[in-house]
């Protein structure tokens, strides 16, 4: 057996004061939100819309930009303040005026209390490393990143590493949103997912609730950040299904077996994440539409239509013009501590997923594993695993 990795929480005491002002004398909030690709640039219109709306913010709200030169010469910041738009990742949608790019990561956080951070989560620990004292010491943090550490001491969450990194208070929002339809003015939902302070995690619910973007908060943020995580793992599989032309039943027998692994998965890592949580916005709805028309769908149908000789780096770069996609990479990610706990034959779908993505299997290998398909029976809140082989 490999050696047992314990999942690491923060300390959930630490950053949970209750939500300041900006410090200005205005009682006012102010927004940051640190990230600009595509679902950052949606995140920042749907805010910057609210705090417009709302007494209890300031009206503007940066945006952090990682500065690039588009082909016209043309800095990405400057572009977006220019047009009003991210014309790079989101073009076409207007930001709102009170939206301000700012290339400066030190510069976009001063004086702000509230930040959202929303950057593909490989980048989270060197953004931490760069933010560590140069935020507000009553700050409060949301992510709306997707994805996982994995460590020798064992998975960190990207909200725990937030929190332990620049010791403030970090809920999660996840949900079935797919960026651009959010962006249109389509009907949509969110759950924000909240430690041990509800009235933090209702401010977070006005800051992005609007009449088509329906915000719900549940008192359980590894529940709400592991579904936001894990959802793209089974899309890649229900890529593999579209690509080789199997058909629905095949793709609704691929999502059912992914949520329950999903489940079983979140409750032996976290044992309090609660069964309800999978039937929220970010559980069973976001892995629906996710395995419908999300980026690791798309991009895992063309890997199986071309029989995995193309890679999916070289897809990714071909098909997404500059956004990274994240399920490969948790599929890895969730690899590993399958690996180190001797449970990859518990989740045969995970570890195929997996095997398919770096060319040890074929594309239709992904229903060629349920002779070993296991049983699991969550009990008093606990993950027991009773395996059939």
């Amino acid at each position: 057996m490999a050696p047992h990795l314990e999942a690491t929480e923060p300390d959930v005491e630490r950053g949970a004061s209750k939500m300041g002002s900006c410090g200005d004398g205005s009682g006012k909030s102010r927004v940051t939100v640190v990230g600009s690709g595509n679902w950052g640039s949606v995140a920042a219109k749907l805010i910057g819309s609210n705090t417009l709306k709302l007494d209890s913010f300031h009206d503007e709200v940066r945006m952090w930009v990682f500065e690039e030169k588009l082909p016209s010469g043309e800095k990405l910041s400057d572009a977006i303040n220019r047009a009003n738009e991210n014309v790079k990742y989101l073009p076409g949608v207007k930001l709102g005026k009170n939206v301000v790019a700012d290339p400066d990561l030190a510069h976009a956080v001063k004086d702000a209390n509230m930040l959202v951070f929303v950057t593909p989560h490989q980048f989270m620990e060197g953004i931490c490393r760069d933010l560590a004292g140069k935020i507000r010491k009553d700050a409060q943090a949301i992510s709306l990143c997707k994805g996982m550490e994995v460590k020798k001491e064992g998975p960190r969450m990207i909200s725990a590493l937030i929190s332990e990194k620049l010791g403030i208070n970090c809920c999660v929002l996840m949900g079935a949103n797919i960026a651009n339809e959010i962006a249109d003015g389509k009907f949509s939902e969110a759950t924000v997912g909240y430690r041990d302070n509800k009235e933090i995690a209702e401010e977070w619910v006005r800051l992005f609730n609007t009449p088509c973007f329906m915000v719900s908060a549940v008192q359980d943020v590894e529940g709400v950040e592991l579904c936001g995580t894990l959802k793209n793992v089974v899309a890649i599989a229900a890529g593999f299904v579209d690509g080789l032309e199997m058909g629905n039943n095949t793709k609704a027998a691929i999502m059912r077996i992914g949520l329950r692994e999903m489940k079983a998965f979140s409750k032996l890592l976290f044992p309090s994440v609660k069964d309800s949580t999978f039937f929220e916005s970010c559980g069973v709805a976001d892995l629906i539409t996710t395995c419908l028309g999300g980026r690791n769908r798309k991009v895992a149908e063309a890997y199986a239509k071309n029989g995995g000789k193309r890679s999916f780096d070289e897809l990714e770069s071909e098909m997404l013009g500059g956004q990274k996609l994240q399920g490969v990479m948790t599929a890895r990610e969730v690899y590993e501590v399958l690996s180190h706990r001797g449970w990859l034959e518990l989740f045969p779908l995970f570890r195929t997923v997996h095997e398919i993505c770096v060319g040890q299997l074929q594309p239709p290998a992904i229903v060629e594993y349920s002779e070993h398909q296991p049983k699991f029976n969550i009990v008093a809140g606990t993950a027991h695993i009773i395996s059939s082989m």
